[in-house]
């Protein structure tokens, strides 16, 4: 009988691997939830990559090599994450120092919710995604020129809404939404 494949393949290799896999990823993380997510996306690996493990013990190698990356990548991630909580508090405070002190958060949080959907969507990738009219475009999967008529009328429909709540449109404008999206 030739050498094992598929599914008992993986089992072997999971069964006599997973001890010092997992004690290595362990070592690494602060929880154990990031250690079983990180022993997850490993085995996960494996499986999608069987063909390209080796045989015997280097095996194990391999997949401490597979572990490590997981590990790497989800350090850039919470890395990224931390940088960009730390931006959007500053954002935030700067806001709500602008628009908390008169209390009109509220009324453009109304006036942004009383637009119909599409309205808000395509503000809100201007706004809060900061896309341009080509990247609104490809996202809504319209011509540039339509992105841009869509954009220029939900602007003036919310200008029109900030009126109507007795909002200084020229202070608000686009900066609503951003507003908006950090209150909600």
């Amino acid at each position: 009988m030739g050498p094992p494949h598929g599914k008992q393949r993986f089992e072997e290799i999971y069964a006599a691997n997973y001890p010092d896999i997992l004690a290595y990823i362990r070592r690494r993380t602060d929880s154990h939830d990031d250690a079983a997510d990180a022993l997850a996306e490993t085995f996960t690996t494996a499986w999608r990559r069987l063909d390209d493990i080796p045989e015997g013990p280097r095996a194990r190698l391999w997949l401490y090599g597979v572990a490590r990356r997981v590990l790497a990548n989800g350090r850039r991630a919470e890395s990224r994450r931390s940088e960009l909580v730390e931006r959007l508090g500053q954002q935030l405070a700067l806001w709500a120092e602008t628009a908390g002190a008169d209390g009109d958060l509220d009324g453009v949080r109304e006036a942004f919710q009383r637009l119909n959907p599409d309205d808000r969507e395509v503000l809100a990738l201007a706004g809060w995604e900061g896309l341009s009219s080509d990247g609104i475009a490809t996202v809504l999967g319209c011509s540039r020129g339509a992105a841009r008529l869509r954009l220029h009328r939900a602007r003036k429909r919310l200008a029109k809404e900030l009126q109507a709540a007795g909002l200084d449109v020229a202070r608000y404008g686009l900066r609503a939404i951003t507003m908006t999206r950090e209150a909600t």
